[in-house]
């Protein structure tokens, strides 16, 4: 994600909250906001792969994924 894609992100935003948007620039809004969403993940994911925890014997281990828990459990 680049500085441009940012910045018209945050020029969308503020057109939002000041007069409203079009359909397309909604559209635009949407998309910028969903790319944003991947590459973020993209970064933290790649980070957390070179995380290692160190147990009390010195020994690293990588992290693993969390299973996910049912909200009604």
């Amino acid at each position: 994600m680049d500085k441009k894609m940012i910045e018209r992100i945050n020029a969308l935003a503020k057109k939002s909250r000041e007069q409203g948007l079009t359909e397309d620039e909604k559209k635009e809004q949407a998309q910028l906001r969903a790319q944003y969403i991947a590459a973020f993940r993209a970064g933290t994911e790649q980070t957390l792969k070179n995380v290692y925890i160190v147990d009390k014997d010195g020994n690293e281990q990588p992290l693993k994924k969390a299973k996910k828990q049912s909200p009604f459990s």
